[in-house]
């Protein structure tokens, strides 16, 4: 049945996925707001699941009835045998990880997943991981956050036109020549910036060719294979890694990742045509957390922030791929509002709002003062650093929603919470999580 939601004017109705269209999950805030798990959920209503941007250097985590999984590469569709997983162009390959990350999950029993990639997918290399760690080192305390996986060299790389298609890898002749013409000046700069002894290009070359046939199983035109599904009716999911605020154009630059976050993206990075995509689902936490360096305005520290990131997730807040602590702070409208409107969202997922269910009070960040001066939309990084929350208390609930699957049956404090995040950030919330496993999740 649906429902109306008055506040915004709009009709708010069951989740569901329509034929011949592409959703896209994509996250509000920094990251880690939960999108593999939405993926995850939705995925089940899904013939096609893509991830577009990125590569191995953060993850999504997935609990259901086979255990929790943590996917740093993949595509969350894996865990559903029917789904075809796709690597769009836009994603930064890393063959091990990719072939390394497959393996272990049928490892632990998964039926093996159908797995396409891209051959326009660009391979990142060695000296991409020995950069980002060299230059991470070298900055010391001005350090950007990195996780170390190469993905800001990668990425410069590419746009650079020095990095090499995965398509390249099966001729060894012109391979040569492009690894020759690559690895002259990053010899230069390992030798006198960060003293190490240059590459060689044939141990390289040797290890690429080898990747090659590797990988190769499951290559494909995944361009075609996309336009082919729209033109079928089939339902496409996209699944967008990090969040709004790492974006590299819109986020806190230069503690951003180094692409393209926004779903806008998504139809490059993944290779449709833009008029396909017509829901965009943002995912926010119920609260903040966040993994790097970088303004973070509600952070909170000491006991209070223990004890949130002890309580968060299925096994506290640190990051998936690095094992990191995450950074703990409350629900910032300000940040969350901005990240929907750069994302064109069309409606909100909520997750861990079980989190909250210790607190009697719950502070929500409704605006940022500056210098004596309050403001309501999100500022620049310059500014950002020297912003301050401007806290609502809103009344908790103090009892255990883990269990709830009904909307209705929520505590009225707990719907009151979520109510005034939407009027808030001015999208629909029309999903809520409350727990980990897939089968946690409130349909609004």
């Amino acid at each position: 049945m649906q429902q109306e939601n008055k506040s915004l004017n709009r009709i708010v109705g069951p989740v569901d996925l329509c034929t011949g269209s592409v959703t896209a999950i994509v996250g509000a805030n920094w990251g880690d707001e939960g999108k593999g798990k939405i993926t995850d959920y939705l995925a089940s209503r899904a013939d096609i699941v893509v991830r577009f941007q990125g590569g191995n250097n953060a993850g999504h985590t997935i609990i259901n009835q086979q255990g929790k999984f943590a996917l740093r590469l993949l595509p969350s569709g894996v865990l559903y045998p029917d789904v075809i997983n796709v690597l769009g162009p836009g994603v930064a390959l890393n063959i091990p990880a990719f072939l390394e990350e497959r393996e272990a999950l049928m490892e632990r029993g998964v039926a093996a997943p159908q797995l396409r990639v891209s051959n326009r997918a660009q391979v990142l290399m060695p000296h991409h991981i020995f950069f980002d760690g060299a230059e991470e080192e070298r900055l010391g305390e001005r350090k950007f956050g990195s996780t170390r996986s190469g993905i800001a060299p990668f990425y410069a790389d590419k746009s650079a036109k020095v990095g090499v298609q995965v398509s390249e890898l099966f001729d060894g002749s012109r391979l040569r020549e492009r690894l020759e013409d690559i690895l002259a000046p990053k010899n230069v700069l390992r030798e006198h910036l960060y003293g190490q002894p240059a590459l060689q290009v044939e141990p390289l070359l040797e290890q690429l060719l080898e990747q090659g046939e590797a990988i190769k199983p499951f290559l494909c035109d995944t361009t075609e294979l996309l336009r082919e599904a729209l033109e079928q009716g089939q339902r496409i999911l996209v699944e967008g890694q990090l969040g709004a605020l790492r974006d590299p154009d819109h986020g806190i630059y230069p503690c951003s990742t180094s692409s393209s976050t926004l779903a806008g993206f998504a139809t490059v990075g993944a290779g449709m045509p833009p008029w396909a995509m017509t829901r965009i689902i943002a995912v926010a936490k119920s609260y903040s957390s966040c993994v790097g360096a970088g303004p973070f305005v509600t952070e909170i520290f000491g006991d209070e922030g223990d004890e949130l990131r002890r309580r968060g997730g299925d096994a506290g807040e640190y990051g998936v791929n690095t094992g990191r602590p995450r950074r703990m702070g409350w629900f910032d409208v300000v940040a969350t509002r901005y990240g929907c409107r750069v994302q064109g969202a069309t409606e909100v997922a909520l997750t861990l709002l079980d989190v909250l269910s210790y607190r009697e009070e719950i502070a929500v960040c409704v605006a940022y003062e500056i210098e004596g001066k309050r403001l309501s939309g999100f500022p620049t990084t310059t500014e950002l650093t020297k912003a301050t929350p401007v806290y609502e208390m809103l009344t908790g609930w103090m009892c255990d929603i883990s269990g709830i699957r009904s909307y209705d049956a929520l505590p009225t404090q707990a719907k009151e919470y979520v109510c005034r995040i939407e009027e808030l950030i001015g999208v629909p919330i029309r999903s809520i999580s409350v727990g980990a496993h897939r089968d946690a999740t409130i349909e609004r």
